[in-house]
């Protein structure tokens, strides 16, 4: 399942990619912002993550101004590899070699078309496995 969370700032970008999926027929659960309203994002990077962590095939879809905000309140939590991507290159690197399982976008340097590029990317990359797998379980403190 994928999973979007954005703030106020990445909220319309957010609102464009959920209209890509539902042509596309993909099922998405929102956890809000449900506005441009503003917010804290670490909020929302909190209840992404809470369902991201219900099923280990979630992954999640996190948008904020720079993308850096999220990534960083994502990344808080050992179990997940948030990566801030901003060209369908960094996706695909950060699901081969780091098997991310969030996306964060930055709304404020991406428009809608090169958004839905990276979101392809990540979505049908498979992680190589291998070494960079002993690296993962170093990142989430599994091994030494």
């Amino acid at each position: 399942m994928i999973i979007m969370a954005s703030d106020h700032r990445g909220y319309p970008l957010k609102e464009e990619l959920k209209t890509f999926f539902n042509q596309e027929n993909i099922i998405t659960i929102d956890v809000g912002t449900y506005s441009k309203e503003p917010v804290d994002y670490p909020d929302f990077a909190k209840l992404g993550i809470a369902k991201i962590l219900e099923d280990k095939n979630n992954v999640g879809i996190f948008i904020c101004g720079a993308g850096n905000g999220m990534c960083m309140a994502a990344n808080r939590n050992p179990k997940i590899r948030a990566a801030l991507c901003l060209s369908e290159k960094m996706a695909m690197l950060a699901r081969k070699d780091n098997d991310a399982n969030v996306l964060c976008l930055g709304a404020n340097f991406i428009k809608k078309r090169k958004a839905i590029k990276i979101v392809k990317v990540f979505l049908t990359t498979p992680f190589e496995g291998g070494r960079h797998a002993r690296r993962i379980k170093k990142i989430s403190g599994e091994s030494k």
